[in-house]
C-alpha cells in the first residue's frame, strides 16, 4: 500500500466507531476523529472497558457458592481522549450489517 491509499483509507475512517485494543489490557470504544504521524489516535465520545481488577473478582468469587463466577468488563464514560500510538495492539472498525457493503 502506498502513501496515499494508506491516507485515503484513514480518511475512510474518519467519523467510524473503532474498537482500540491497549497493551494493558483495555478497550476504548469511540468515534475516529484523526491521527498524527506517530499513530497517536483522538477518539470522540469514547468509553473505557477493562477487566475487572484482581481484588472485584476474588470478592465476587467470595460471594458465590461454588458456581462459576464470569465477570463482565467495566465500562466508563471519558469523552474526548488521545490513544497513544505506540500503546495501540489492535483497531477494529465497528460496522453494522446494514453499513456494509455487499
Amino acid at each position: 500500500m502506498d502513501k496515499d491509499e494508506a491516507h485515503d483509507y484513514i480518511s475512510s475512517l474518519l467519523n467510524q466507531n473503532l474498537r482500540i485494543h491497549t497493551t494493558d489490557g483495555r478497550m476504548f470504544r469511540g468515534t475516529f476523529k484523526c491521527t498524527d504521524p506517530d499513530m497517536n489516535l483522538v477518539l470522540g465520545n469514547t468509553h473505557e472497558y477493562r477487566q475487572p481488577s484482581k481484588e472485584e473478582a476474588s470478592a465476587a468469587a467470595a460471594n458465590t457458592s461454588g458456581d462459576s463466577v464470569s465477570l463482565d468488563m467495566t465500562s466508563r464514560y471519558l469523552g474526548l481522549i488521545v490513544v497513544p500510538g505506540q500503546y495501540i495492539v489492535k483497531m477494529e472498525v465497528e460496522q453494522f450489517l446494514s453499513q456494509m457493503k455487499s
